[in-house]
């Protein structure tokens, strides 16, 4: 019997795209969050080198990365804390990052879960507790679970506002 792959080697070994998608307001409040939300800001580049080295690796040899975030507005805490971090993370990294208002999801149909879609082939969900901690992931290769995927998020990367644009409200 042969082990699922980790998230991390998903990633290094997607040729074409990694992206995204993000529907929770909230994810668990750890340490990083509590000492952001008490004033102690940080370089969050410094803070989590692995996964700028992980993305700039993926972008630099053609790899798609993207991320789409679904949020309520007005925005929760942590999804400020979100926004302030992405441009010295996530786009630094070399991610594209878009924001969608949940207002202007309702035509869509979406995955239940967060999850990522690697080269259009796979889709790993991400499953979480009502307090935002991780509980596990899930690989699904199923070609009708991976297209609906793949059609929910370019159907929010398409209303969505690039990162450099949303105001959070």
């Amino acid at each position: 019997m042969t082990a699922e792959p980790t998230f991390e080697e998903l990633f290094r070994s997607a040729q074409h795209s990694a992206w995204h998608f993000e529907g929770r307001d909230a994810y668990a409040l750890d340490e990083d969050y509590r000492e952001w939300t008490a004033g102690n800001r940080f370089d969050p580049a410094e803070r989590w080198p692995w996964w700028v080295d992980l993305v700039s690796a993926s972008v630099a040899r053609g790899v798609d990365v993207r991320r789409a975030r679904i949020v309520s507005e007005p925005v929760s805490g942590y999804i400020r804390y979100e926004h302030a971090l992405t441009s010295g993370h996530n786009v630094k990294a070399g991610e594209s990052v878009r924001w969608l208002p949940r207002r202007q999801a309702s035509s869509l149909l979406l995955p239940g879960n967060d999850c990522w879609v690697f080269d259009r082939s796979s889709v790993l969900f991400n499953h979480f507790n009502g307090d935002g901690e991780m509980t596990g992931e899930e690989l699904v290769t199923d070609p009708a679970v991976v297209s609906a995927c793949v059609t929910a998020f370019e159907a929010v990367w398409e209303r969505a506002t690039p990162h450099e644009e949303y105001r959070p409200a």
